[in-house]
């Protein structure tokens, strides 16, 4: 076997293999984030050159934002100015009406997912619709509540917090179903979201409602909890519900004070449904390197600049596979956290639709987070495929 040169040994060596030590070293982005190039952060560029190309070619849709962030440091910061405008105009669905298309001014409104008035970004503005990317920022609330001690723990009951409401048509077995059971998605409510162009589709039903939590309690079950895994945007809603109940505060208040304050995190827009309610299902918009911040407080065990934000442990009980649901891409789920690991490497990911990721890679320190509006049109790939397979390579990992 020939000698390979140490000078090589090194190279290999120091691309992806920053610890987590070294990667503290960076500083801390709550007002913004240090710069760096891959190379300096012993990244491969090229993986990161050929995804921007495959962008501009159309291959994963209309892409907006595409945020990496390496050891603390930013390394890539992309964004495509698409014409929403003349995109949207002549689309209508169930989803809503383009620009120029819908009959009256009252089908403009913040569940109409064609109109560039509301999607992707809130009215011109740089945040970006995070759909259910919402539902793992409000599930590290939930961990926030926990910390502070206004929520007991994850084997809490679910129903505790709905006392209000009126339970009168609960099915019996949701009284045993706890908040762990509504975080992994197992709280046995049935609930049908897999067609979301379709009016069928619960969550759009749910949307079109005046009483988000009410809606959600009165839907049939058809498990008992911890039985079933089943996609559900209603039991997402119900975190608005717990925030406020064991708190005081609706969740965009409580995140002000104790996440998005901390972070630097200052511009956001948080859909309110017709009762106050924040949408902890999908109605978070935020700038892509400000969710970055999200993935980088996961990078650091829910400490941020010395404070602990989350509590201990909080961050790893979120990211674990509490349910694995298996297919070819040997996908998990946490509390609200899905786990998509190629190849054996560990990632964290919150997934939205119509292309929003963020993508946490403990092992390479990494963190990216990808915002795009893909509702028109077919893609050739997802965004979050591209993104986290130019990451890994570009770490050595792919």
């Amino acid at each position: 076997m020939p000698r390979i040169p140490c000078f090589v040994i090194l190279a290999l060596l120091t691309c992806g293999s920053f610890t987590q030590a070294e990667a503290q070293q960076a500083p801390w982005p709550t007002a913004g984030w240090a710069v760096s190039s891959p190379e300096e952060q012993g990244l491969d560029a090229a993986p990161f050159t050929a995804l921007k190309e495959a962008v501009v070619a159309g291959t994963y849709g209309y892409v907006d934002r595409l945020v990496v962030v390496r050891n603390g440091y930013l390394v890539l910061n992309e964004r495509w100015e698409n014409d929403y405008n003349t995109i949207s105009k002549g689309s209508e669905s169930a989803l809503g009406c383009g620009f120029e298309t819908c009959p009256n001014a009252e089908a403009v409104h913040q569940y109409n997912y064609y109109h560039p008035d509301w999607h992707p970004y809130y009215k011109g503005s740089d945040v970006h619709s995070l759909q259910s990317v919402t539902k793992s920022v409000t599930s590290a609330l939930i961990g926030v509540a926990i910390g502070r001690g206004e929520v007991a723990g994850t084997d809490a009951m679910l129903l505790d917090f709905f006392e209000e409401y009126d339970l009168s048509g609960v099915d019996p077995r949701l009284y045993e179903a706890t908040l762990a059971d509504l975080l992994t998605m197992r709280s046995g409510i049935e609930w049908h979201e897999d067609r979301p162009f379709d009016s069928t589709n619960t969550t759009l039903q749910l949307e079109w409602s005046q009483d988000w939590i009410q809606f959600t309690l009165d839907q049939p079950m058809d498990a008992a909890p911890g039985e079933k895994w089943a996609y559900n945007s209603g039991g997402s809603h119900l975190m608005s519900g717990i925030i406020k109940q064991a708190t005081g505060l609706y969740v965009d208040e409580y995140a002000e004070a104790y996440l998005f304050g901390p972070l630097g995190i200052n511009d956001y827009y948080w859909k309110q449904t017709p009762t106050r309610y924040p949408d902890t299902e999908g109605g978070l918009y935020l700038e892509a390197e400000q969710l970055a911040k999200i993935g980088y407080l996961f990078l650091n065990d829910g400490v941020w600049n010395g404070e602990r934000i989350l509590p201990e442990g909080w961050v790893r009980a979120s990211t674990e596979r509490h349910v694995e649901l298996g297919g070819r891409r040997n996908i998990g789920y946490g509390y609200q956290w899905w786990r998509v690991d190629p190849g054996g490497t560990e990632v964290w990911a919150g997934m939205g639709f119509g292309g929003q990721f963020l993508l946490i890679v403990p092992e390479y320190q990494m963190v990216g987070v990808a915002n795009a509006w893909t509702l028109f049109g077919q893609t050739e790939r997802t965004i979050r495929d591209g993104l986290l397979q130019a990451m890994l390579e570009a770490a050595g990992g792919g």
